[in-house]
């Protein structure tokens, strides 16, 4: 039998589920050897909405939303684990950010995709903006 895909929104986390995240973060790259937990803790209290996607008990996947919470809103963190890509644990996470998102009220909704990863989010309805290009304040890093 195939594990089932939980996923579940979280508004805060424990110290052994901050670690648990932090791995997945840490997995794409983005979570620096001197961040803090409390970081993350302050990122999932930030949010509009944070949603873990777990199999038998083990942590595959998250996403997030930011947002003003009436009108606009950015999905950001879609992660999964390499093992878990392609059995559908990436595009659950989307639809259950995007569905909280609609129920929310929220009317548009907007990411910034990495390199490569276009396609997964176009089979989703997204579409690349033709007259507008990302960019960030100098100092930042991605």
């Amino acid at each position: 039998m195939q594990p089932r895909l939980v996923l579940r929104f979280i508004k805060t986390a424990d110290a052994p589920l901050l670690k648990r995240i932090i791995t997945l973060y840490r997995a794409h790259g983005w979570w620096d050897a001197s961040d803090k937990p409390a970081l993350l803790g302050r990122i999932i209290k930030g949010s509009h909405c944070f949603v873990l996607a777990e199999k038998d008990g083990k942590m595959v996947g998250m996403g997030r939303a930011i947002s003003d919470g009436a009108s606009d809103a950015y999905i950001q963190d879609v992660a999964v684990l390499k093992s878990e890509r392609g059995a559908g644990t990436g595009s659950a996470i989307m639809k259950a950010l995007q569905r909280r998102l609609k129920a929310d009220g929220i009317k548009w909704l907007g990411l910034i995709a990495q390199d490569g990863s276009s396609p997964f989010y176009a089979r989703l309805g997204f579409r690349e903006l033709k007259r507008a290009k990302p960019m960030l304040s100098k100092g930042s890093h991605v």
